[in-house]
């Protein structure tokens, strides 16, 4: 673990009262996240992980510009890929990449992006290290390995992509409120003390990067979005003092706060809204399935295509969870295509889980229903399989 350094946490202080000075941040731990996030790219050699910072808002005059305009004076080797060929933005990556900076990311990602398939695939790729782009040389007669690791702060207006808010730090901006002042922003005036912030901040951390590059420390979250928040926490205990706790505060405010925004997938969505057609059904033929979710008028499924949503298209779909139809004979002596409830279990649990109901007062019954008898489970027959719901587990 790297040893805290006093001057370290007084450099991380003054970033962030620099930070603070141009720009409104959405909360306090947004302000650190982005200051971590701006040291972090001057030790980009040692992480394994390069976290993308992504800058968004809902409406234009929120202050997106202006925070990039800061990142882009303190970062590490800041190269602006507007109007770059994707071609020269891939030949400016080394083993000591510079720190990509992107206006404007919705004219790459959004539905009139058009042309930007070689760029929008190096910043999904460049996250991770050896995940490099392979090119065909005509003229050499050989492939090249490209790589495409560095950090990147990206801005514009609405959600990015799944794969990169994926791999981010996300920071939604907001209109400044009444009341709410910051110092204006001159490029010639204001950039060149910023800059000496940055040669203060490589300084520092260049100093230790085989430390830095060893420092397994420990983390608040798992997975994706501990690779993503790694550098920050480690440049935090790098420089000690309040950092290392202000760091891990903001790495649970901030991935709680995508986790409450984050929309599932389509797929996802439907495993869901499945679960709800089904009810306390045991099994539902495919018409009364595709019914039901599409009788919803909050979901998405009524317009699924120019029909909806199809059994074909349903089939398809849940086949990826390993759910299939099969022919069922219900208690009404019908007998169609349909799902079993129990076949939804496996994925509901792993995909969808509910939240886990508290637990009953102590001495409280099941209720009753009339006549004093519990519910009983409706019979049904399987391929020609007699016996009740209960029998197969299906509830």
């Amino acid at each position: 673990m790297p040893q805290p350094d006093p001057d370290g946490a007084a450099l991380l202080d003054a970033m962030l009262a620099a930070l603070l000075r141009y720009v409104i941040l959405p909360s306090p731990h947004a302000a650190d996240a982005v200051v971590l996030w701006i040291a972090a790219t001057h030790a980009q050699p040692a992480w394994a992980h390069a976290p993308r910072l992504v800058i968004r808002a809902p409406e234009k005059r929120c202050g997106k510009s202006r925070l990039l305009d800061v990142v882009e004076a303190t970062c590490h080797e800041p190269f602006i890929t507007v109007n770059s060929s994707s071609a020269a933005v891939y030949r400016s990556i080394s083993e000591d990449p510079p720190t990509m900076l992107v206006d404007e990311a919705d004219t790459i990602f959004g539905p009139k992006a058009d042309g930007n398939e070689d760029l929008r695939g190096l910043l999904n790729a460049g996250h991770q290290r050896n995940r490099p782009a392979k090119r065909y040389d005509a003229n050499a007669n050989r492939v090249e390995s490209i790589p495409t690791f560095a950090m990147a702060a990206l801005a514009g207006i609405g959600a990015m992509p799944d794969t990169i808010e994926d791999r981010a730090i996300v920071v939604r901006m907001r209109r400044r409120a009444p009341g709410e002042t910051v110092a204006p922003y001159r490029h010639r005036r204001d950039r060149p003390p910023l800059r000496q912030l940055a040669t203060q901040l490589r300084a520092w951390l260049r100093a230790d990067l085989p430390t830095l590059e060893t420092a397994e420390p420990a983390m608040p979250v798992e997975d994706r979005a501990a690779d993503t928040w790694e550098p920050l926490v480690v440049v935090a205990d790098h420089a000690g003092g309040h950092w290392p706790e202000r760091a891990r505060a903001a790495v649970l405010a901030l991935t709680a706060e995508a986790d409450d925004s984050s929309q599932p997938s389509a797929r996802v969505r439907l495993l869901a809204d499945c679960r709800t057609a089904f009810a306390n059904d045991p099994a539902l033929p495919t018409v009364t399935l595709l019914e039901r979710l599409k009788a919803d008028p909050e979901a998405p499924w009524a317009d699924y295509g120019p029909a909806g949503l199809t059994a074909m298209k349903l089939g398809v779909i849940l086949r990826e969870y390993e759910i299939r139809s099969a022919n069922i004979r219900f208690t009404d002596g019908t007998q169609a295509k349909g799902y079993q409830r129990a076949d939804f279990t496996d994925a509901w649990a792993r995909y969808c889980p509910t939240p886990v109901p508290a637990e009953p007062p102590s001495g409280s019954e099941i209720p009753l229903f009339e006549g004093g008898s519990r519910p009983s489970r409706p019979s049904l027959v399987i391929a020609g399989q007699r016996g009740t719901a209960s029998d197969r587990g299906t509830a």
